[in-house]
């Protein structure tokens, strides 16, 4: 919503590494809002200079985006924010609970998630279960190894006289 300041966290691909960048300013324009195709233009002041950047909401690339203040405005396009300075760039906030709008309870992704972990588990519970069977395998191979070095050093020491 235009007047909200919001923290947008955005994944950065920098050669081969990847990085969450984190932006915090206020929104100052929303297109297409109920469309797939949604931008949210968010601006900030940053070293004296006004800085602003526009998101797509459905992108990948955006990870989340967390709404940290709620003022009230009567318009839907606050562009004339970038002529106001200090004092007058102030706008009258408004009580909200920060946990139910950045909270979001998606219970198909929830589902999809607990199977994902069921599945990881069980890979790597077999995945252990083929290492102790290869390390029982390497342990009994050594053990008769040892048994064989064994059988052959008890004939020779009988061969030998004593003094």
């Amino acid at each position: 919503m235009p007047g909200d300041t919001v923290r947008v966290h955005q994944k950065i691909r920098e050669g081969k590494k990847e990085r969450v960048q984190v932006f915090e300013g206020m929104v100052i324009r929303v297109n297409r809002k109920k469309s797939h195709t949604a931008t949210v233009a968010v601006r900030r002041i940053a070293s004296g200079v006004g800085v602003e950047k526009t998101y797509l909401l459905h992108s990948p690339l955006v990870l989340k985006v967390e709404v940290v203040k709620r003022s009230k405005v009567r318009r839907n396009y606050l562009t004339y924010m970038r002529d106001r300075r200090g004092k007058s760039a102030r706008l009258t906030g408004v009580e909200f609970d920060r946990d139910a709008v950045n909270t979001i309870h998606d219970e198909q992704a929830e589902a999809e998630e607990e199977k994902l972990k069921e599945e990881t588990a069980k890979t790597a519970e077999a995945e252990a279960a083929k290492k102790e069977e290869v390390a029982a395998k390497e342990e009994a191979k050594a053990e008769s190894a040892i048994a064989a070095h064994k059988a052959v050093e008890k004939p020779e020491e009988s061969e030998k006289p004593e003094k």
